[in-house]
């Protein structure tokens, strides 16, 4: 699959094929609503596999223009909205919502790249303010699949309880066996009881510095192929 990310500005990394993997996982099926899109590779990858309806939001003009480029050039349809998630005003519910948030604390030296800066730094998506939107929008068994900044699991978990939004199935990232984890990737879901089950780590290299095979294997389930390139704006509908 073809895609275009901007040559200057934010570009999706290994994060977002992981997460891909892992909502895979769960044969998603039905709307699904990928908020904070940006060039689209989260929701192009579903669509393509799994039978779904999709819907993208991002806040930046530049990374939801290239989003819906990218589903046209895939031949894929897609519903955009453009603007902040937390202020989405629609009566649509959705199955699934999907998310690679910002989510880098901005108290560290941040980016001077507005582009960069909004889609890396928490406080353009602040984490309850982002869970309670979502529980709006969720159908009343719908999927809320995501990763974070391991290191917030308590606050996320908090958030998640407080807002009917059991936490089913958390994996934890790893770059080595050695190394503690940065992110976490957690498929939640509305109005559940299920007790949540903690899945082995996902260890991205091994000892040589080599992809272990499940990250070669998402990598290959992925099959992308980015294209550095900037075009002219492509109109972009938001409904």
């Amino acid at each position: 699959m073809f895609l275009y990310q901007p040559t200057s500005g934010y570009c999706y990394n290994s994060d977002s094929i992981f997460l891909y993997d892992f909502i895979s996982s769960f044969q998603p099926k039905g709307s699904l609503l990928d908020v904070g899109c940006g060039v689209g590779i989260i929701s192009l990858l579903l669509s393509r596999d799994f039978p779904v309806t999709t819907t993208v939001i991002d806040k930046q003009q530049k990374m939801l223009d290239y989003a819906v480029h990218n589903f046209h050039l895939n031949r894929m349809e897609v519903k955009s909205h453009l603007g902040d998630f937390t202020e989405l005003q629609t009566d649509e519910r959705y199955d699934y919502i999907i998310s690679n948030p910002p989510f880098y604390d901005p108290r560290v030296t941040q980016s001077e790249d507005t582009h960069l800066n909004i889609a890396r730094y928490a406080h353009h998506l602040p984490i309850e303010r982002f869970i309670r939107r979502v529980k709006t929008f969720l159908k009343p068994k719908g999927w809320f699949i995501f990763c974070y900044d391991a290191k917030q699991i308590d606050l996320l978990l908090h958030h998640l309880t407080i807002n009917g939004i059991k936490a089913e199935k958390i994996q934890f990232v790893h770059s080595k066996i050695d190394r503690e984890s940065k992110l976490v990737m957690i498929a939640a879901r509305n109005n559940s009881k299920s007790m949540v089950q903690v899945l082995p780590p996902f260890i991205v290299f091994d000892e040589d510095s080599i992809y272990r095979p499940a990250a070669q294997k998402a990598f290959e389930r992925a099959g992308t192929h980015s294209i550095k390139g900037d075009f002219d704006v492509c109109e972009t509908s938001s409904r």
